[in-house]
């Protein structure tokens, strides 16, 4: 749980997940979880390409599918040029937190850093 805790941040409001990215891959999915050099962080793939912001705004999308909220409610906050992004959630921190958990115990954790981080 405590690998959780550090991947989410509550914030004025919503949650704040931290997310590594990587765009024109061949299908939008979220991975797993895997350490950077920044602390534990989603694994997410995007179709889009990273020019003009293609690939954050699908990554928007892609978090509030994932999550099940309104895109509206999904808002990159930091990482606007690097693969390692801060998105925040916004809505009731607890249900989103909890979503989350469910959605994460779906997936396999992957705890090898990432090569180049």
């Amino acid at each position: 749980m405590s690998e959780r805790a550090a991947l989410v941040q509550p914030s004025a409001r919503g949650i704040q997940v931290r997310i590594r990215l990587t765009p024109k891959s061949s299908s939008d999915r979220v991975e797993g979880v895997i350490e950077t050099a920044e602390g534990p962080a989603l694994v997410a793939r995007v179709r889009a390409v990273p020019s003009e912001g293609e690939a954050n705004a699908a990554l928007e999308k892609l978090v509030a599918n994932w999550l099940g909220v309104p895109k509206s409610c999904v808002v990159l906050t930091a990482g606007q040029k690097s693969r390692i992004k801060t998105v925040e959630v916004r809505g009731e921190s607890r249900a989103l937190e909890q979503s989350l958990a469910h959605k994460l115990a779906g997936l396999h954790l992957n705890k090898k850093p990432i090569q180049g981080e």
